[in-house]
């Protein structure tokens, strides 16, 4: 089975930036759809971003202009670069990989990430 591997969160202060990636296992994987998820403790799990096999991008109105969301077939990883952070952008983060189906949805996706912490502010 396909693992995804992530890395990149952190801590930092209102306006700052992180860079999140996220590793696939198997090459296969990277060439469908996958996406970053979050999830604020009490909250549901929401899509933030995601990325097609053709390379078309998908974002969540509330982070356009500020993420962007990569990828980099040769390496089978996803990157999602967070800017100007906000304290409201505060939760767990996960990648996803999944077939093709509606990028906002959780079952569109079969594999996921252990999470990674992005906490903003202090």
């Amino acid at each position: 089975q396909v693992q995804l591997v992530e890395n990149g969160g952190g801590s930092v202060q209102a306006g700052g930036s992180l860079r999140l990636s996220c590793a696939a296992s198997d090459y296969t994987y990277s060439s469908n759809l996958m996406a970053w998820f979050r999830q604020a403790p009490g909250k549901e799990r929401e899509a933030v971003a995601a990325i097609g096999a053709g390379a078309t991008t998908y974002y969540a109105d509330s982070v356009k202009g500020r993420f962007t969301i990569s990828r980099s077939s040769y390496e089978n990883t996803i990157y999602l670069q967070m800017n100007s952070l906000k304290p409201e952008d505060t939760a767990m983060y996960y990648c996803a990989a999944g077939g093709r189906g509606w990028w906002l949805l959780v079952e569109t996706y079969h594999t996921w990430g252990q999470g990674t912490q992005v906490t903003v502010g202090s």
